[in-house]
């Protein structure tokens, strides 16, 4: 398989700590979605990344998609239950968590534009976004049923992902005040080998 993608991205991180989780065999393109001569086009026709491209050549598109896609394989271990509706509510919480890295995305990419043309709407906008998704994704840690939970699912993949995110942009610098369990849920996630070779580079 191919993946296709930024190694700063949250989202290209999901998928490679993934399959590194079930211990699948890829190859990693390394490819800015943002660059005018980029090549992720070709595998997404929205320009985004991840993209996938399976051993059937099949090529897949948007993480989430390709989680699902990963998931159907089969492959050990299982990212979520059997239960369709609890597998249901842990989607949901790693769609939310991919909604904050969205938020904190917008607010980077404002960022880098020149100062008087940055939006103060935008970036209020974006913050209370994820201020949002960070307190409903406390309470769910602090629960401990569909996420942080005693094996690692697909949510929590999502929101060390997410958290990791915020941390390498600097985005929200004291996004863990009050928030004592995704603090330890992080803690714990950072541990896991997946999750130390997908660490973004630091430059």
């Amino acid at each position: 398989m191919k993946l296709i993608g930024s190694y700063t991205s949250p989202f290209v991180r999901k998928i490679s700590i993934i399959m590194l989780e079930k211990g699948i065999i890829f190859e990693f393109v390394n490819a800015s979605p943002y660059s005018d001569e980029s090549h992720v086009p070709q595998y997404n026709p929205l320009g985004k990344v991840p993209a996938l491209v399976a051993d059937d050549q099949q090529i897949w598109f948007d993480s989430s998609i390709i989680a699902e896609f990963l998931e159907l394989r089969g492959d050990a271990p299982a990212l979520l239950p059997d239960d369709p509706l609890a597998a249901l509510h842990i989607r949901q919480l790693e769609k939310l968590a991919d909604g904050v890295s969205d938020a904190a995305l917008v607010i980077v990419r404002e960022q880098l534009r020149p100062g008087d043309l940055q939006s103060e709407e935008v970036l209020l906008r974006n913050r209370e976004k994820i201020q949002r998704g960070l307190d409903m994704l406390e309470k769910n840690a602090a629960e401990k049923k569909h996420l942080n939970s005693e094996q690692v699912n697909l949510a929590d993949i999502a929101v060390g992902c997410m958290i990791g995110y915020l941390n390498f942009r600097r985005v929200v610098p004291n996004w863990c005040v009050n928030r004592p369990a995704l603090v330890k849920l992080a803690e714990t996630l950072f541990k896991r080998e997946s999750f130390a070779r997908t660490t973004p580079p630091s430059a």
